[in-house]
């Protein structure tokens, strides 16, 4: 009964590998490396994503959070055009 349930747990353990690998194959299809500028300082960070809207908009995002402090200035950098936009490699 034993061996019953190390085998039920090694094949559950596959299953779900084998899932996450299939639904986030797909996640790093653009990479882009965004700097922004925003009150005097600047900042780049890369990100990928499924499309190329959210690559930018996560790199935008990160290098924001580096940026400002608190919610009105974190809104206000990414309305902030980028000064920079790289589009990388994907994989």
């Amino acid at each position: 009964m034993k061996r019953l349930g190390i085998w039920i747990a090694v094949i559950f353990g596959v299953a779900f590998l084998a899932i996450m690998f299939t639904s986030t194959r797909g996640l790093s299809a653009h990479r882009v490396e965004v700097c922004v500028e925003y009150e005097g300082r600047s900042d780049c960070r890369t990100a990928s994503g499924a499309t190329k809207e959210t690559a930018l908009n996560t790199a935008r995002v990160n290098a924001c959070a580096h940026l400002s402090s608190g919610m009105t200035d974190s809104i206000a950098c990414q309305n902030t055009p980028p000064t920079k936009v790289n589009w990388l490699s994907g994989k």
